[in-house]
């Protein structure tokens, strides 16, 4: 007779593992359109007569759609399901980014990479909320948080497509944006069939339809726990009541403190790069390539060994110092500039990871997607103000106060880190959404709470 386990206990198997690919299937396109970007827009400059404004508009375009996207769409997955919007964001991007081809001016270009962005941020949002309500406690990080691999060979694609393309053709920037469209069609429909989340559904009362699916892919000798409902609300007010504002505050802060400069910089890699005088070669190029893979991989394992909490902080000041030492005037070595662009590569590669992993482990399943939604959302907004201003930024003050200035937004993300950041690590979503009530109601922040 086989032993009673709950959904948050069983043993990793198949399902699991393809509901990891197909969730991680929007973070290889992502990846891939923002490798893309910076080719495309070298030969669209000139082309296009584009000034800075525009480069910086269409630069960030695509995460003022993650913006949209995340927030809508997140929020309309705890009312109508997880797997609808899991089907719909990726018939947007497909569509959206096969339609580039034909676009003729920087205005078109600008509203379909919008569309792009507004079906991925949707998708993260859905996918890191659906991905974490199957996952088991034991492999939830390393679910969640590997998503930066399949980031960073989207990425790495895009830079060699970006590399090869742009010798070839003039027009070689239509290719480039529009061939996003294929990697986002077979994740399509690779994704007909996704069952929903029993968690969803249980929550919705439906709990037959619930326990059939776990039956179906996990057993019936797997249990699945309700969970305590702490609110009946389904707006964005509900994630700053006082139950969960403190969460709220921590995930959107943290998420665009990371990810402003990651998105400025690696946007507009290929002219950084050249302003710092170290060349955009292929070389260059493929050294930080291989950087972001080997410190995607590595995150996933500090994600392992490591406290959640801890790894972030640690990294927030690391990568803050990388850029001082870059900002230092007089800093002309090249071997000392590549070594700290390397360094910086690496780890922020490395603690990447746990942006898909405090916001889907911080929020009950009442609220998980619109909590998900919003961090990303926010996160992108951020990201899409730092990457418009990049290029004026550079262009009046230089490389060395630019860096200056990121440096000082992953500082504030190193103090928010320490003044709110919980420790996830080992707890089901159920605990979770359990010691969070109960934390809260004390007023005190518990290591093992999620408040």
């Amino acid at each position: 007779m086989q032993q009673t386990l709950q959904l948050d206990d069983v043993p990793f198997n198949r399902f699991h593992f393809k509901i990891t690919g197909l969730t991680f299937g929007a973070h290889l396109t992502d990846g891939y359109v923002l490798g893309v970007i910076g080719f495309a827009l070298a030969q669209l400059t000139p082309q296009m007569g584009l000034t800075p404004f525009w480069q910086g508009m269409i630069g960030s375009s695509a995460l003022i759609g993650l913006f949209l996207g995340s927030l809508v769409l997140g929020w309309l997955a705890d009312i109508v399901g997880r797997q609808r919007i899991f089907t719909l964001s990726f018939i947007i991007i497909t569509l959206a980014s096969l339609m580039q081809f034909w676009a003729e001016s920087a205005s078109q270009l600008f509203l379909l990479r919008v569309l792009v962005g507004i079906g991925l941020g949707g998708d993260f949002s859905v996918g890191h909320t659906l991905l974490a309500e199957f996952a088991p406690r034991r492999h939830r990080g390393v679910m969640l948080g590997a998503f930066s691999v399949l980031w960073t060979v989207g990425y790495v694609a895009g830079s060699f497509a970006g590399h090869y393309a742009t010798m070839a053709s003039p027009e070689a920037w239509r290719w480039l944006l529009a061939s996003a469209a294929v990697p986002a069609f077979i994740i399509l429909i690779m994704r007909f069939g996704t069952p929903e989340s029993p968690r969803w559904l249980m929550r919705k009362g439906r709990r037959e339809e619930a326990l059939a699916i776990v039956k179906r892919y996990f057993g019936d000798h797997v249990m699945l726990q309700p969970e305590p409902c702490n609110s009946e609300s389904r707006n964005l007010a509900v994630l700053f009541s006082p139950l969960y504002r403190r969460r709220t505050a921590f995930n959107c802060l943290f998420f665009v403190c990371l990810v402003l400069p990651y998105f400025a910089i690696y946007t507009f890699l290929p002219t950084i790069l050249t302003a710092m005088g170290l060349g955009s070669d292929f070389g260059t190029d493929l050294l930080l390539s291989g950087l972001l893979f080997v410190g995607a991989v590595l995150g996933i394992g500090l994600t392992i060994a490591c406290s959640r909490r801890g790894f972030l902080i640690g990294a927030f000041i690391f990568l803050a110092l990388c850029l001082v030492a870059m900002s230092l005037p007089g800093q002309q070595h090249s071997g000392w500039l590549i070594a700290c662009f390397a360094a910086f590569t690496l780890i922020m590669s490395a603690v990447s990871n746990l942006v898909g992993v405090f916001p889907a482990e911080s929020f009950p399943t009442e609220v998980r997607s619109m909590g998900v939604g919003l961090a990303i959302s926010v996160s992108r907004l951020g990201s899409a103000v730092g990457t418009l201003l990049l290029p004026v930024v550079i262009g009046d003050y230089g490389v060395p106060t630019t860096m200056g200035l990121l440096a000082a937004i992953l500082l504030l993300g190193a103090l928010v880190s320490i003044l709110w950041a919980p420790e996830t690590k080992g707890l089901t979503l159920v605990d979770a959404a359990q010691d969070s009530k109960s934390a809260t109601a004390k007023g005190v922040q518990q290591p093992s709470s999620l408040i």
